[in-house]
């Protein structure tokens, strides 16, 4: 049982841990701080949060393990602002979902104030804010952590164990590893759904008149925030451009196996793509 957990920005994810922390007795104290009053002031009667300081500092302040919990484009200046006033060497993570230069800032600023191993739970949802907090968001879901070499081994074993203990399944990669692979199985998939949904939006404004499940289930990430998506993109950029140029030779691949009627390799093509899709619930 850590001695205090600080959890920094309460969103979906932030909140989310804080709920399980509690639920499983993983903390005496879970610290919360929120930038804006009126998410401190709902805080208090959160029963799965202990304080919620109108201070950083404060909630910062001897704590043994800190969730970076902000959007992706804010988690780099938390580091920053949060490393002069660290007191307890503590364990620093976060939940950024781009790793590469987000790991590389906060190791160097944290340096000799605080011990930083990068963190990305694959869970989540389209739906955001604390209000749609799930103690159980973890369960069975894929956790990256992404330590350098130079990463304490004895820190990065903690984060490791921490996830484990919110029920998600850790998976150790480098933060470079770690984009590539999201750039295909996450950043893609909602550029995708995005791209479908932005077409039909002009080439069938009506759609929703027409369609059944198929679409609804097809499109459903894009409902995510659109300015979260967009910060991603910035700091994923070159991975995100070679997942879509590969697609993109799929897709035309496709498109010519349909032009010469090779209804062979379509079949061939179908049929890949259901034992791939099949496999992904067993």
């Amino acid at each position: 049982m850590l001695e205090k957990l600080t959890v920094i920005a309460p969103g979906l994810l932030g909140a989310s841990i804080g709920m399980a922390a509690r639920q499983r007795s993983l903390a005496k104290c879970i610290s919360v701080w929120a930038r804006r009053a009126e998410v401190r002031q709902a805080l208090e009667s959160k029963d799965w949060c202990d304080e919620a300081p109108a201070s950083i500092e404060d909630a910062c302040s001897g704590s043994s393990l800190i969730l970076l919990c902000a959007p992706v484009e804010r988690i780099n200046e938390l580091a920053s602002k949060i490393s002069p006033m660290l007191d307890s060497n503590p364990i620093v993570t976060d939940v950024g979902s781009v790793k590469s230069k987000l790991s590389r800032h906060c190791h160097t600023v944290l340096e000799s104030k605080g011990r930083f191993v990068g963190s990305h739970p694959m869970a989540g949802s389209e739906k955001t804010g604390m209000e749609n907090a799930d103690a159980n968001l973890f369960e069975g879901n894929t956790c990256f952590i992404t330590p350098f070499e130079e990463t304490d081994s004895n820190a990065a074993k903690y984060v490791s164990d921490f996830w484990i203990a919110l029920g998600a399944n850790v998976l150790q990669e480098s933060p470079e590893r770690h984009d590539a692979i999201v750039a295909n199985v996450s950043h893609l998939p909602h550029l995708l759904a995005s791209s479908l949904a932005n077409y039909l939006s002009t080439a069938l404004p009506a759609a929703a008149q027409f369609c059944g499940n198929g679409l609804k289930d097809t499109t459903r990430i894009a409902s995510g925030d659109p300015l979260m998506w967009r910060d991603i993109i910035v700091q994923n950029r070159p991975e995100i451009i070679r997942s879509l140029d590969a697609f993109q030779n799929e897709i035309q691949s496709l498109r010519t196996d349909i032009a010469n009627e090779d209804d062979f390799a379509v079949l061939g093509k179908l049929a890949q793509g259901k034992a791939f899709r099949d496999q992904l619930d067993s």
